[in-house]
Parts: C-alpha cells; structure tokens; sequence
C-alpha cells in the first residue's frame, strides 16, 4: 500500500460540505490502496477563541507568535475542536478516524523555535509505531499541530512543518492543501512547478508571502529528503487527489 500524508488548514473545516467532500475523496483512496494520515492546523479556530476572550494574536514571517498564556486557548482549540471536528466529519463520510496529536504515542519531539516566538516548536520525528497501528487496521490518524517537548511542554507547531516531519518519518508522499491551486505568479496565474531558486526569488519579490512561505519551503525539505516532488493544490477540489499522487498535473510541483 502507498502511505500519504495530507495537511489541510482551517479553511477546510470552515464549511461542513468541503470538509464532507475530503473525507469522501479519502475513502475512495483507501478502496484504491491508499493508506492516508491528514495533518492539520486551525488558525480560524484559535483567531476565534482569541477574538471571543478579547486575546491579541500577532504572527512574524507568517508563524503566530504564542505567549504560554495563549496555551490553554491554542490547545483547545487545535487538539480539541478543530481535531474532534475533523474526526466527526470522517465518522459522517465512512471514514473511521482517530484524533490524535504530534505529542501523542511519542510520535515526535519538539523543541521551542525561539524566545520571539514563544511556545512554538520546531519538532523532528521519534516513532511511528502509533501512525502505523492506525493504518494497518484500516484507521485514517487525523493529527493536529500541536507537540510536546523532552520535558513536557506544549508547544504549537507550523502544520506545514509538522505534515512535512510525518511524511518523511512514514516515507510517505506529502499534499499541502490550499486555498488557493498552487502557488500563484505575479498575474495569478498557476506555476506548474518550482524549485529552491525559483522559490526564493518569488519570496524576495514579494510573490510568495505569509503562510505560503513555509508551505513552500516545508514541501521543498521534503522534497529534498524523500528525492520524489511535492504537491501544493486546492483543498476545494479534493476529487483530484487521486490524480495528483499517479503524477497527474495539479497544482504545483515542489521538486527536491
């Protein structure tokens, strides 16, 4: 069976119907012989929280900045609702799910990125031991971003990065779903694909920017590591995901 890592930000779980829509794409992988992992974040969900408990939320260079007082709401919300919303969207698609977090069956290690950014992580990968005896009893782990480090602490990690740690941990194919096709040029247009030059050009011209930033270059580490490309695509159009993993174009290629 081909393993794949799949990593969906909130905007998917916004509306019931595109989350629906995944999950049924999911189960028509696994009749393929897919064995599926989906990594996810939730930022709608913890801006919500912030904005309900009058919380202000900043980001550097497209990361959220995470005083450990936000902890409690960043938690909740990302391991908490936006997972068990995830799993409760599987379970009414047909799809037995397992809500699960990158803290959880010592499935990675983080440690904190720096001081500016407070209690968030960079992770690297420990076992897989967990992810494997879900899939290998035909159980799609829904993991959220968030870790744990040596000594205990939670810490929030970039899904992006976190999708990136897992796939290569699995040796698995990697799709960073988004809301838009792929990364776009200056004219909006689809690029087909990129490498690390191309990459870093768009980032200094001001064409890729914010979350897109780490999304590029997380695919491209993998890219590197596993020596196979790396999908970006719509998350609005998860019929053709299928496609997409036997070489199909869409969206855009990340190549190592």
């Amino acid at each position: 069976m081909s393993l794949v890592v799949i990593k969906l930000g909130g905007a998917v779980m916004e509306q019931a119907e595109p989350a629906l829509n995944l999950f049924r794409a999911v189960a028509q992988m696994q009749e393929k012989g897919f064995k599926v992992v989906l990594v996810h974040g939730g930022g709608i969900f913890v801006e919500q929280q912030m904005q309900a408990q009058n919380v202000v939320s900043d980001k550097l260079n497209g990361l959220r900045v995470t005083p450990d007082e936000h902890m409690p709401i960043v938690v909740g919300a990302l391991a908490g609702y936006a997972n068990k919303l995830l799993v409760s969207y599987a379970k009414q698609s047909g799809v037995n799910a397992a809500g699960i977090s990158l803290a959880d069956g010592g499935l990675t290690t983080a440690t904190e990125v720096s001081s500016e950014l407070g209690a968030v992580g960079i992770c690297k990968a420990n076992s897989a031991a967990l992810v494997m005896a879900l899939t290998d009893a035909n159980i799609v782990p829904v993991v959220s971003s968030i870790a744990m480090s040596e000594t205990g602490r939670l810490l929030n990690v970039n899904a992006d990065d976190a999708a990136t740690v897992i796939a290569q941990l699995l040796q698995a194919d990697l799709v960073l779903l988004s809301d838009v096709d792929g990364v776009l040029d200056g004219n909006r247009q689809l690029i087909p694909e990129l490498d690390e030059k191309k990459i870093e050009q768009l980032v200094v011209d001001g064409v890729i920017t914010d979350g897109m930033i780490p999304k590029t270059r997380a695919a491209l580490a993998t890219a590197r590591s596993l020596q196979r490309p790396i999908a970006v695509a719509n998350w609005r159009y998860p019929e053709r995901l299928a496609d997409l993993l036997a070489g199909a174009p869409v969206g855009t290629r990340i190549l190592p």
